[in-house]
């Protein structure tokens, strides 16, 4: 339709040319040489090639043969030659003209076709150039029928890939959708292995999308015939956005495959860590129980209470586990909501040290907390395990008799709150892996509790690091937001001794 169109507009160029021109040159008739007509009238042909191509310059040449037959060789205004040397001049008319035509159809091919392949690589370049980005494959695909539209003035394109059952199935589109009677019949000739075909008499090809020697989906386009030169850019555009979408997929495949890697490492590790650390206080508590209640000989007081003291330890223990792999939970599930008060320091160090306190751990901790230390802005649940946890590590890894020490200072808009042991200290090589999940290095500090502190502390939009500490040990130091205004009445200055 575009092409009828195009040689329409060339005729009318060509006629309207011849017109206007003969009308010029016959009211100049009389001071015109002979040979000044055939001249000027090569102008229309001229133009209507340029137009409308080789069908509207054969008819200028027509237009114009008849215009110099009959307005400017005599007599006028009729058919009629008398003299040879005219017919002579108008056959070498007609030749001449009718071969401009071709030269002037000729250089406007070549042109065309010189503009086409110094575009065509540029296209291809900016198509590969988009095809590499990391995007996600529905975008990919919708950019693959975007780009082949454009470039093929395609009334239709419809990218098809397999599915579950093997079944093509419409991935992306663009222009027109093709009809449903159009997509059946497409995926009826999918299974062919020819790379480009027609379609039907309305005009569809399909390209069958191959990558390492094997079809992984097919490209469809219903619009203008293409020519060879077309249809073997067409074929490239295939390679490239084959190549591509396999990319894509090999890359969401190979994602898939490290998220079940993944998936497995943190099972076995938290299996691991879990039936461990379960285990222990199990069977504390199941010995202990077990003695008690068969009233075992021999047992006297002292002895009861220390099985209930070790009973109800081992189940505080139990219990700061089960909170812990809770918390892991609510960190993965991204379900930590933080619900902010102003806290004096010394409260939230208070009631971590009786947490531990009440859950029977042997705390020993003494505090450096001075009276104008600013409050913070945190959530107070949240911060007050963090701390719990990072005083349970501090006291396991603290050697006998020698006690855990706090401190904090305010600087910077925040308050660092340091929490320090005696221990045997964790290697610089080691101080970026303490805080990850079920890490077991570190001088054998295991990281579920140090991990959900750290996540704890992060969400207030703070940071824990462990640094050195002079004399030995290790020495956690907590960011804590501080509060804009100080709490309505702040609790004294603490230091707990245990």
């Amino acid at each position: 339709m575009t092409s009828l169109r195009r040689s329409a507009a060339g005729i009318l160029v060509a006629l309207g040319g011849v017109g206007a021109l003969s009308g010029l040159m016959v009211v100049w008739r009389p001071h015109l040489l002979p040979a000044i007509p055939p001249l000027v009238l090569v102008v229309p042909v001229v133009a209507g090639v340029v137009v409308g191509g080789i069908p509207a310059g054969v008819v200028a040449v027509a237009a114009g043969f008849l215009a110099y037959d009959v307005l400017f060789i005599p007599p006028y205004g009729t058919l009629a030659v008398s003299a040879a040397q005219d017919w002579v001049a108008l056959g070498v008319y007609a030749a001449v003209m009718l071969l401009v035509a071709r030269v002037v159809s000729f250089l406007q091919l070549a042109r065309a076709q010189a503009h086409r392949r110094e575009e065509d690589p540029r296209r291809i370049y900016v198509l590969s150039d988009l095809l590499i980005t990391d995007k996600p494959l529905g975008d990919l695909l919708q950019l693959t029928a975007d780009t082949i539209e454009r470039a093929f003035h395609a009334r239709s394109v419809a990218v098809l890939l397999p599915e579950g059952d093997g079944v093509l199935d419409l991935s992306a589109t663009a222009g027109a959708p093709p009809s449903p009677e159009e997509l059946r019949r497409l995926r009826l000739h999918a299974g062919r292995t020819d790379t480009l075909r027609a379609e039907g008499a309305d005009g569809w090809l399909r390209v069958v999308l191959t990558a390492s020697g094997r079809p992984i989906g097919m490209v469809a386009l219903a619009g203008p015939p293409l020519d060879r030169h077309g249809q073997d850019l067409l074929r490239t555009y295939a390679n490239h956005a084959a190549l591509a979408i396999e990319r894509r997929q090999l890359r969401e495949q190979a994602v898939r495959s490290e998220l079940l890697e993944e998936v497995d490492r943190w099972r076995d590790a938290l299996m691991g860590a879990v039936s461990h650390d379960l285990r222990t206080p199990l069977a504390s508590i199941t010995t202990a129980v077990s003695a008690l209640r068969r009233g075992a000989v021999g047992l006297d007081d002292a002895d009861r209470e220390e099985l209930l003291e070790l009973a109800e330890t081992q189940s505080g223990n139990l219990g700061r586990l089960v909170t812990n792999l809770l918390d892991m939970t609510r960190i993965h599930a991204g379900a930590i909501e933080l619900r902010r008060e102003v806290v004096p320091v010394v409260e939230l160090v208070d009631e971590a040290w009786r947490t531990l306190a009440t859950a029977g751990e042997p705390v020993s901790m003494t505090a450096d907390l001075t009276d104008d230390l600013p409050a913070v802005d945190v959530d107070q649940v949240l911060m007050v395990q963090a701390l719990v946890n990072l005083l349970e590590n501090a006291v396991r890894y603290s050697p006998p008799g020698s006690p855990v020490e706090v401190a904090a200072t305010a600087r910077d808009g925040i308050v660092q709150l340091a929490v320090r042991d005696h221990g045997p200290g964790v290697a610089p090589a080691e101080r970026d892996r303490i805080f990850e999940m079920f890490n077991t290095t570190g001088g054998g500090r295991a990281g579920l509790g140090l991990t959900i502190a750290k996540s704890f502390v992060e969400a207030h939009g703070q940071r824990i690091s462990l640094e050195d500490a002079e004399g030995g040990g290790a020495r956690f130091v907590v960011g804590l937001p501080r509060a804009a205004t100080e709490p309505a009445e702040a609790s004294p200055s603490s230091e707990p001794e245990g």
